[in-house]
């Protein structure tokens, strides 16, 4: 049987969530006690989270300077704060950064929390790990959750997005980005080149028979 594509789903499962997540839900990987609050990006319905907990919890964090690009609920920042990782979380979802903070207390570490539409809020400085998990979907988004999955019509996350980029990392940073098979990774190429930025495949995985990939980004 053919896989219905989470392009068309996704709007389903907004629907369901908008009432399963009416009330805080609990979400665990291995020792990180996390809480899904109502109007966060949700990880329990998807792989991307999950996904680049596994990975990054087999990279060396100590002491690197760490940005979460679009954090939700903060779980992927607690997880290298654990690690030993100074910790910048930033989202432009008032309550994903409520959230983050919440998750970040519950675990007993500390994160730079920081309200931003991408690197508005965020001053110019380099930092040693970025992980990016954008929404991707081409449709304008409606309010505040909904920027979690839609891109804008025109992709205008992404034309803000890879400008602004190349400030924030050297040639020894690791900048990734999660994206399903789905998403119009040839559009979303195209925009990243014409900031002189290139994507390689580091990793990826099928669950639910989506594949998705994290790719590290480079500059040309």
């Amino acid at each position: 049987m053919r896989r219905i594509p989470a392009k068309i789903i996704s709007p389903v499962l907004q629907f369901y969530v908008k009432h399963y997540f009416k009330k805080p839900r609990p979400y665990r990987y291995k020792n990180i006690n996390g809480i899904v609050n109502p109007g966060v990006f949700f990880p329990q319905f998807t792989i991307s989270t999950k996904m680049l907990l596994q990975f990054l919890e087999e990279k060396d964090l100590k002491g690197k300077q760490f940005l979460e690009l679009g954090c939700g609920t903060g779980l992927v920042s607690v997880l290298a704060a654990k690690q030993g990782a100074n910790v910048t979380a930033s989202d432009i979802n008032e309550a994903a950064i409520e959230n983050a903070q919440h998750n970040a207390d519950r675990n007993g570490v500390k994160l730079n929390s920081v309200l931003s539409d991408l690197f508005d809020a965020i001053p110019v400085q380099i930092f040693d790990t970025i992980i990016i998990n954008p929404p991707y979907y081409p449709k304008d988004p409606k309010n505040r959750a909904e920027e979690a999955w839609f891109c804008g019509a025109a992709f205008e996350y992404f034309e803000k997005l890879f400008p602004a980029l190349p400030q924030y990392f050297n040639a020894e940073s690791e900048v990734f980005m999660i994206l399903s098979e789905d998403c119009e990774f040839e559009r979303i190429k195209a925009i990243a080149e014409k900031s002189q930025l290139k994507f390689s495949t580091v990793l990826q995985k099928k669950k639910w028979g989506e594949i998705s990939f994290i790719y590290r980004i480079q500059k040309v």
